[in-house]
């Protein structure tokens, strides 16, 4: 029509572009205004911690809006050009009807053998896409995008969790007891400032050891060791973690290789290998001040310690690296069943109040920020594919409103209506929910080990591997979801129209 009121092929494609760029505009005020609330929980939650204002910049407020209408114009121009270069002729005949040929094949299929047992208007609908190729692989992606950030925004959640526990050892380790005083010379007493003398450090761990193993729950006791030395070769001090007994159990996850055993054997971070040059299986020699000690690499432990090298062994072992290492709390594992705060408490009241028995907390916050975000993002791409199907769906219900039309004279119900315009996207939500499985796992699988380098920390396998066989089954249906959701509204449309109204339509 504008072609034969006399637009030139210039003015058309304008004339589209335009019709892009003001919604585009729109949108894209409205995300930085949105954006921009989105942030302030971000910035409430580094006040708290500490770590500075954090703010959107003001250069993101005005690149990010540029940048997406740089996109949607992108998107538009090429069909744009399209129309212009289109003859008037052509134009008008254009979306009156697929194609010769096109879809053809597909109803004839559908029409026969096993998938003749279903209702005519499910197999109208399944073979719907196949009359629109471009449209329907443009519908197709919109989905596969929804489907990709279902399946990676289920993964962080359950990650994190098992980062935190990773870290925390709230789960292997629930109950500390720390040692108040350090030994003095010859392991005599300490004076803690004013006061009386504190006990020699080996009655000091008779005690937490005849309580713990007089206290009912108690299935695990190892005393621990902390401390951090200059090595030879490194800028910063390593920190030094020594156990005075089988410490497996403590729920240090490792990335690779084994605990340590043997006398010479010790477990290291990844900034250790890092700063190092060294990996596991390798021999690596210590010098502190006069002292050496060669060890085994057995495995490297999960535990960024902020970019710090940190070792773990027998207290044995380091003592010959240092000797002011000393325990300074006992790690305890409880029966299952045990109440970790009444277990502490216990403890702390035959102890009394010389020494220290806490709990290890079950929550961060800062996981909740970080898991809440990735939620957020996942939800604003899962409505951007939504909208993109239901503006393919309400573009091909218009297109053909006058073959609705002649459906609904020989008797075509309302519902069969929905059956047929929800099943015509159903098929290709199937389709890229299956194939979103093994994207989201490889965005997750990318992204995970990315932010751990950020840490500068490996992440182990338990960390990747958290999708479940039936959590798998249930993602591979979020693209059928995001096309059935997508494709209700114009379905409802086309099943309330008059079938007089529909065969009046252009």
């Amino acid at each position: 029509m504008l072609k034969s009121i006399g637009f030139s092929p210039g003015q058309v494609v304008a004339s589209y572009l335009i019709q892009v760029a003001v919604p585009a505009l729109a949108g894209c005020v409205a995300g930085v205004i949105a954006g921009n609330l989105l942030s302030v929980p971000l910035g409430q939650t580094a006040q708290v911690y500490g770590v500075g204002a954090l703010a959107v910049p003001v250069w993101v407020d005005v690149a990010v809006p540029l940048a997406m209408l740089g996109l949607a114009g992108a998107a538009a121009v090429l069909l744009a050009l399209r129309a212009g270069r289109m003859s008037t002729v052509a134009a008008i005949a254009t979306g009156r009807a697929p194609r010769p040929k096109h879809g053809y094949a597909a109803h004839r299929v559908l029409g026969r053998g096993p998938w003749a047992r279903l209702p005519r208007a499910v197999t109208i609908g399944l073979a719907g896409p196949f009359a629109r190729p471009t449209r329907t692989a443009i519908t197709l992606a919109a989905i596969l995008f929804g489907g990709v950030a279902v399946t990676f925004g289920a993964g962080p959640g359950a990650s994190l969790d098992r980062v935190y526990a990773d870290l925390s050892h709230s789960a292997s380790e629930p109950v500390q007891v720390n040692i108040p005083g350090a030994p003095g010379q010859n392991g005599g007493p300490v004076k803690a400032g004013p006061g009386p003398a504190l006990p020699s450090l080996a009655a000091q761990e008779s005690a937490v050891q005849a309580a713990l193993r007089a206290q009912p729950g108690t299935l695990h006791y190892v005393a621990e060791s902390d401390d951090d030395i200059a090595v030879l070769g490194l800028s910063d001090r390593v920190s030094l973690i020594g156990f005075g007994g089988d410490a497996s159990w403590t729920g240090y996850a490792l990335v690779s290789g084994h605990w340590y055993a043997g006398g010479d054997q010790a477990d290291l971070n990844t900034a250790f290998l890092t700063q190092t040059g060294t990996k596991v299986g390798d021999r690596y020699p210590l010098t502190s001040g006069s002292r050496h000690l060669t060890i085994q690499i057995a495995g490297e432990i999960f535990d960024p310690s902020g970019g710090r090298a940190e070792i773990i062994a027998s207290q044995s072992t380091l003592a010959a690296l240092d000797s002011g290492l000393a325990p300074d709390q006992y790690e305890v594992a409880l029966t299952p069943g045990t109440d970790a705060q009444a277990y502490a408490d216990a403890v702390g009241a035959k102890l009394g109040q010389l020494y220290q028995v806490s709990t290890n907390g079950s929550s961060s916050s800062q996981f909740f920020v970080i898991i809440g975000m990735v939620a957020t993002l996942t939800l604003l791409l899962i409505a951007v594919a939504g909208l993109g199907v239901l503006n393919t769906v309400v573009l091909q219900t218009r297109e053909r409103v006058h073959d609705l039309g002649v459906f609904k004279a020989i008797g075509m119900t309302p519902r069969q209506t929905i059956a047929m315009v929800v099943c015509s996207v159903a098929g290709i939500g199937l389709v890229a929910g299956l194939i979103a499985i093994p994207a989201g796992i490889a965005v997750h699988n990318y992204v995970l080990p990315a932010m751990g380098h950020a840490a500068q920390t490996d992440v182990p396998p338990s960390v990747l591997n958290v999708y479940h066989p039936w959590e798998l089954v249930l993602l591979a249906l979020s693209g059928l979801v995001i096309a059935v959701a997508g494709a209700l509204l114009p379905a409802g449309w086309a099943a309330r129209t008059r079938t007089a109204f529909a065969l009046r339509a252009e």
